[in-house]
């Protein structure tokens, strides 16, 4: 009998710092740059993100996602034998923040790393655990997206600082004899590096090249319409469906424009597509997990729904994952 995965269950967490377009504004205006809680909206239709304290990691807002998500399948840490963590901002060059969770989580023995594809991270952590579970290498995985993009981003900058937050979302996946993770698709060009990426490194004991966030908005929001779309319908072709069978999109809460654009190119309603990036901001590989349980314990999503996950990122990266929940 062929195994399949399916999503016991959800957490997330945000650090308890909100911060409003005016604080922003008001923050930017000693550099003496003009901006506007209306000129963010309009262009992204974030209010305001969270940022987490100083000497907070992504490890620490990844573990209480995590406990969330275990809690919420039924499980103990203990029944966890594989940790994704995708994130682009960890706590340490090494070891992994997937490793540094575990020892929290205090389930050693299973096996634990890191994935890197920056927005579209989650559906690449996802993607990876679901093959995981269907080879029987595991048997309970626990995926999660976890980022403290404030510590890299550049707030002399407005075409960027207010686009970001921080936060952690996580999911656990399980055995199943029907599919959960329906099909997935995962992309990258990385001829496309240069229009989204934070260029620094450490060498010898120092931090080289540009350390904050670099972006081109219009070259992304170019790429991020036509590559989401394309991925939407391959994995609805792989599963045999149509936009009309999906109950809910939840997409990489980046901008509203481009999650907007994307749906109606699929021809799914906005009243069907899970928003949450007014609150919240571009939490980057965070962004999916955490949209889908604030959508899953506000009982907007049910058991029995058909989701679709849907991300692009730098690298250029992008993804896509169908989900029977």
């Amino acid at each position: 009998m062929s195994i399949y995965s399916r999503i016991l269950g959800t957490g997330s967490y945000l650090p308890p710092e909100t911060v409003t377009n005016d604080d922003l504004a008001a923050r930017l205006a000693l550099d003496g740059i003009e901006t506007s809680d209306a000129w963010i909206v309009e262009r992204t239709g974030i209010r305001e993100r969270h940022f987490a304290a100083a000497g907070v990691g992504s490890v620490d807002l990844g573990e209480h996602a995590a406990r969330r998500a275990i809690d919420a399948a039924g499980l103990s840490p203990q029944d966890v034998d594989l940790i994704v963590v995708a994130t682009s901002t960890p706590d340490m060059i090494f070891p992994s923040n997937a490793a540094l969770i575990q020892a929290r989580l205090g389930c050693p023995g299973g096996a634990v790393f890191d994935v890197q594809a920056v927005c579209a991270g989650f559906i690449y952590a996802l993607s990876v655990a679901d093959q995981f579970v269907r080879s029987g290498m595991a048997r309970n995985a626990l995926v999660i997206g976890t980022e403290v993009f404030s510590q890299i981003l550049d707030f002399s900058d407005r075409g960027t600082c207010v686009l970001f937050g921080d936060g952690a979302g996580a999911v656990v996946l399980g055995p199943s004899d029907t599919p959960g993770v329906v099909a997935s698709a995962l992309h990258g060009d990385g001829r496309q590096a240069g229009i989204l990426r934070t260029p620094g490194r450490v060498c010898g004991g120092k931090v080289t090249g540009h350390p904050f966030l670099e972006m081109d908005g219009q070259a992304v929001f170019k790429q991020a319409v036509h590559v989401l779309e394309n991925v939407a319908r391959e994995v609805l072709g792989k599963a045999g469906r149509s936009g009309d069978e999906v109950d809910w999109m939840v997409p990489h809460q980046a901008n509203i424009r481009i999650m907007l654009h994307t749906a109606k190119k699929l021809g799914i309603p906005p009243e069907r597509v899970v928003q949450t990036v007014a609150w919240h901001g571009n939490t980057s590989a965070a962004s999916i997990p955490l949209a889908l349980d604030t959508a899953v314990r506000a009982g907007q999503i049910r058991r029995g729904q058909t989701l679709l996950l849907e991300a692009v990122g730098g690298g250029l990266t992008w993804g896509a994952a169908l989900v029977d929940y």
